[in-house]
């Protein structure tokens, strides 16, 4: 087209270049290279020049000792599991990016939300994907009543701020960000500039009406979200929903909130009906957690301010190849080799001729130090083949001189355990000596790893 011309962009920093090339020069990302189309002279416009995103006239200057402390409202969605996530709810005039596999459940999550939202504010759905007989069909489905639920099908984002101000809603839902553009750019929907102007012109909605606003984000092949890395940090809250499509389990974790703690987690179970939330989520992964079987062990992990008890499986094989397989699910592959290294260093025990596999039930993403231990029993269980007692849980990091080190919130983790039926608890000597006495589990201090192979061979020592 006349006037046009191809350029590439950077998706992390937006450096401009007129072809494709592997590393950017200015921030030194890799493959961050996406084909766009700008305008070679652009036109004199009639546009008015653009304002700020949060003040719509000029910006002054005040002292720091005037300002007040806003007052947030938060609404409540109706699944407390996402107001957890959320920090307490959905921030009036907030920004929120959720993004997530195709076919995970972001639209049915929204649409749901939708039935509590609709009760006290009103609901302006933008969906660029899908047609208006195909959400009222998952409404059905979901049993989504859709009172002060407005549905519009539209991809341009002029005409959908234009019809925002018809119908002046508290909550926009934008499903998805990447299909919609501005007449102001040339380039195709899903591009880098369009995919920020659509961002900047919801943000700027959001900020200066105090209008709710939650933009659905696609993903690219490597599991970031597809456009620009600043669609990250224009936004106040960044949530991936995670988990297999072929399970029926769903995690939502916050990746960035500016009204609430990132550490949380929301679970969800994924049913005919729609989301189901799965409150108690320990019960869920320890549901048909195998008996009286070696390479199994269970471990307590903290996710913001809830502990989750997991269950950690081995299996440690003899291998067919020369080099032998290392594969965990769950778990950091590096934080694996480094377990396995200490082990055969300190205790003389031999995996380097075995194929190890390590996996977490339920689909969880364990990524804190204290479930070392739980590791390395498990680990050893399934080498020695002797049996982790069902009733046990093991906490605690493993450091590199086989040492046992302590970790935080151990009342709570213990208290956790006790309150699913566990009797037993292996925990650092540091911790054992400062946990308070609990009822109905018996501690057992363990100082270093070969403490560790003392217990399963029945040499307790409490």
């Amino acid at each position: 087209m006349k006037g046009l011309k191809t350029v590439y962009i950077c998706s992390e920093c937006e450096y401009v270049s007129p072809k494709w090339l592997g590393k950017c020069p200015k921030c030194s990302a890799w493959n961050s290279f996406v084909e766009d189309v700008e305008q070679v002279a652009p036109a004199q416009s009639s546009t008015p020049k653009r304002t700020s995103v949060i003040h719509a006239g000029e910006s002054v200057a005040t002292e720091f000792c005037e300002l007040e402390a806003p007052t947030y409202i938060r609404s409540a969605t109706g699944l407390s599991e996402l107001d957890r996530v959320l920090g307490g709810g959905l921030v009036t005039g907030s920004a929120v990016l959720i993004s997530g596999e195709p076919g995970i459940g972001k639209s049915t999550l929204l649409l749901q939300i939708c039935d509590t939202l609709g009760k006290e504010r009103r609901v302006l759905y933008v969906s660029g994907e899908e047609s208006s007989g195909q959400l009222k069909l998952r409404a059905e489905r979901l049993k989504v009543s859709g009172k002060n639920l407005y549905i519009l099908t539209e991809t341009n984002i002029e005409n959908i701020l234009n019809e925002a101000k018809r119908v002046k809603p508290d909550v926009i839902i934008a499903d998805s960000v990447q299909t919609m553009y501005s007449d102001v750019i040339s380039s195709s929907p899903g591009s880098v500039s369009n995919v920020k102007e659509v961002a900047l012109a919801f943000i700027g909605k959001a900020k200066t009406e105090g209008i709710s606003v939650i933009l659905v984000g696609h993903v690219n092949k490597e599991g970031g979200i597809a456009g620009p890395k600043v669609l990250e940090h224009m936004v106040d809250a960044v949530l991936n929903f995670e988990g297999d499509k072929r399970q029926s389990y769903r995690i939502i974790r916050a990746q960035k909130n500016r009204f609430g703690s990132t550490n949380e987690i929301g679970v969800f179970e994924m049913t005919d009906t729609g989301l189901r939330q799965v409150v108690n989520p320990s019960e869920m992964l320890l549901s048909d957690r195998p008996s009286d079987t070696s390479g199994n062990c269970a471990v307590c992990t903290i996710e913001g301010s809830r502990p989750i008890v997991a269950e950690i499986q081995a299996l440690v094989t003899q291998t067919a190849f020369p080099a032998p397989r290392r594969t965990s699910n769950g778990i950091d592959y590096n934080r694996t080799c480094l377990i396995l290294a200490v082990l055969e260093k300190r205790l003389g025990l031999k995996f380097s001729g075995s194929d190890v596999y390590l996996n977490v039930i339920g689909g969880l993403e364990i990524d804190e130090p204290a479930s070392d231990l739980g590791i390395a029993m498990a680990l050893i269980s399934s080498l020695t083949d002797k049996k982790v007692p069902d009733a046990l849980i093991a906490i605690g990091e493993v450091g590199l001189a086989g040492e046992i080190r302590g970790v935080s919130h151990i009342e709570q983790r213990v208290r956790e355990a006790a309150r699913l039926g566990f009797t037993d608890a292996l925990l650092p000597t540091h911790n054992a000596q400062s946990c308070p006495m609990i009822d109905g589990i018996t501690i057992h201090p363990v100082k270093n790893i070969y403490d560790i192979l003392k217990f399963l061979k029945g040499e307790r020592k409490d």
